[in-house]
């Protein structure tokens, strides 16, 4: 499961397969070596852009300027540099909720 990386400055890299206008917003599983997200917001205007960096956050417990989109503004894949949170955490985090 090759979904995390760590930065050479502590943050972590973390590959996201978003599934813009779905019917809520939740950790939907692994695809592809990522994560699969679920978001409700439609792929227009940056509006699934915005709506996963409130969703990481939120999820994550960590603030909306610590979850920066690194790659993929218009694709389904992304990656989103989360600071202030360890590679371990985010992993445990996600393979808790995919199992829950």
């Amino acid at each position: 499961l090759l979904f995390t990386s760590t930065m050479k400055d502590g943050s972590v890299l973390l590959s996201v397969h978003v599934q813009p206008k779905s019917s809520r917003n939740r950790i939907a599983g692994i695809y592809d070596q990522a994560v699969k997200v679920n978001i409700t917001a439609p792929p227009v205007d940056g509006k699934a852009n915005k709506a996963m960096v409130s969703f990481l956050s939120d999820f994550f417990g960590i603030t909306k300027k610590d979850v920066t989109l690194h790659a993929g503004a218009q694709a389904r894949k992304k990656r989103f540099i989360l600071s202030g949170i360890s590679e371990r955490e985010v992993r445990d985090r996600v393979l808790e909720e995919i199992e829950s």
